[in-house]
Formats: C-alpha cells, sequence, structure tokens
C-alpha cells in the first residue's frame, strides 16, 4: 500500500500486511511466558523448546517476537535456520555459515568437532548457550534432528552446548513420536501450543493491529465483529480478510470501513457468474 493510500486512513503501514513491524506484533499472555521462560532458563542451562500449532495460528510471529527480544540479550547469540528441508550436508553448510566456522561437509567429524567448540567457547565467554531457532521444523528430515541432538549436547548428555527452538504444525509433533526420535522428545524443556484463538482474542488482535499501525478507529465495530465470526479461529484468515477490505476500500476511496464492505467484498466473491444462453453469440 502507497504512502497516499496510509495517509486516507491515517496509517503509519498496512495493519493486515505480513510485513508487520516486530513492535506492531501482538504479544499474549501465553507467548510472554514462553519467552520469559527460554530468555531466562534455557539460554543459561540449553536444549530443546518447542512451538506447535496448526497452520495461521501464530508459530512464526512467536518466532519473531522471540528473536526479537532474545537479540536484546547481551553477548547471546542468535541464529535462525532458513533451509529446513535440506538434507545432512547442506545442514552442517548451513550452520556453519550461521556461526561463523568453517566447515568441510565431507568430513563431518571435523565439522562436528569445530561446531561445538565455537558453541563451547561462547559458553565459556558469556555463560550463555548459542541459540538457534528453526521455523518449519516440520520440514527437518529424522537424520538431521538426531545429528542435531548429537551435536547439542556434551559429557555424556549432561552438558547442553546449544539452545534450540523448534515451530512446526502437527506434523512435527508426530515426527517427534518416532521410535528413533524419541531420545530428542524426550528432551524437550518448554512448550507452547498455539490453538485456534477465540472470538475475543481475534478482536483484540484487529484492536492491537489497528492501534499500533495508528488509526484504532480503522474497523468500524459491526465489521470487526464480522471478520471475527468468520475468521475460523485463525489469525492468517483474519488478517487476509481484512486486508481485502482494505484494499477494496482504498481503490474505491472509500474511507469508512463498514459492515456494508464486508458484504460488498465477500458476498460478491460467492456469487455465481450468469450461464450464457446457448447458442450465444
Amino acid at each position: 500500500m502507497n504512502k497516499s493510500l496510509l495517509a486516507l486512513y491515517g496509517l503509519k503501514w498496512n495493519p493486515f500486511s505480513p510485513e508487520l513491524p516486530t513492535e506492531a506484533l501482538l504479544a499474549t499472555a501465553a507467548l510472554e511466558d514462553f519467552a520469559w521462560r527460554i530468555e531466562n532458563a534455557q539460554v543459561r542451562e540449553g536444549g530443546f523448546a518447542l512451538i506447535t500449532g496448526m497452520p495461521g495460528t501464530g508459530k512464526s510471529v512467536a518466532l519473531r517476537l522471540l528473536a526479537a527480544r532474545l537479540e536484546r540479550v547481551p553477548d547471546l547469540t542468535v541464529a535462525a535456520l532458513a533451509h529446513p528441508s535440506a538434507n545432512l550436508a547442506d545442514f552442517y553448510r548451513e550452520l556453519g555459515d550461521l556461526f561463523a566456522v568453517d566447515l568441510k561437509p565431507h568430513n563431518r567429524w571435523m565439522g562436528f568437532k569445530a561446531l561445538r567448540s565455537r558453541w563451547l567457547a561462547h559458553l565459556d565467554a558469556s555463560l550463555m548457550r548459542p541459540m538457534l531457532l528453526i521455523d518449519e521444523a516440520q520440514e527437518l528430515a529424522p537424520a538431521v534432528l538426531k545429528e542435531l541432538r548429537l551435536l547439542a549436547s556434551s559429557q555424556f548428555d549432561s552438558r547442553t552446548l546449544l539452545s534450540v527452538v523448534l515451530a512446526g504444525d502437527q506434523r512435527l509433533t508426530d515426527l517427534l513420536r518416532r521410535d528413533d526420535l524419541l531420545p530428542l522428545g524426550s528432551r524437550i524443556r518448554a512448550r507452547l501450543n498455539l490453538e485456534h484463538a477465540s472470538r475475543d482474542e481475534l478482536l483484540a488482535c484487529l484492536e492491537h493491529l489497528t492501534a499500533s499501525a495508528g488509526n484504532p478507529g480503522l474497523l468500524h465495530e459491526q465489521l470487526a465483529q464480522a471478520l471475527a465470526d468468520h475468521a475460523m479461529g485463525n489469525y492468517r484468515v483474519l488478517t487476509n480478510m481484512a486486508a481485502d477490505i482494505l484494499t477494496h476500500a482504498a481503490r474505491h476511496q472509500l474511507t469508512q470501513l463498514d459492515e456494508k464492505l464486508f458484504f460488498d467484498v465477500f458476498h460478491a466473491e460467492r456469487q455465481p457468474k450468469p450461464r450464457r444462453a446457448r447458442g450465444a453469440a
């Protein structure tokens, strides 16, 4: 959305865009509690944490907020894995890039040793474990997960060298139930399970998004309620619908976003197109 359209609605940014600044994201009480545990316990003790939920329930937002919070911790190294579906060799290549270690993937033992030495040096210098964040973790190969568990522990599993937060959908939960991954599943220390949002939570999300963008009265009360009622408890569906309405209003230079717009946008999408008569030119 360009600046002139933002000015039309008194907005600093599009409140329903996926590219929201971090300060515009809504941190729920459950997320705040989880982030506090990671920041005040796990970075000092190490181990694995897990964020799970259906698509659109806020897993990636939770990781963004957690990363922003951890990046403010002095001397803590925070890295995010960008290619979770990589094979084991590429997994080592990416870890080497993230933690500034020169690795030769064909020599896995030396890579294993070099990464652990880097993490141990960080721990000795800061008394905190480096943090690795992995979104879409259901895409990780079982071999990568097993290697990650071995990389992160030392001294007969009595000392951890790395903190890892895995975020994924139900497929990740199912993956960790595999017999060969039970040793990793049993090491999950903190969990955040994101469920479908209630109507009140969806309304609170809309209120937060519009207020942080600079116009808390952007959506008429009845329009916000209609959006919450039709979003199926899903934050992504909610913001996509709100974005469609804002785009429609901006196109037609409508300054009042009310319930009528909801029916104009979504009822029109569901109307069947008239069938042409047979033989019509």
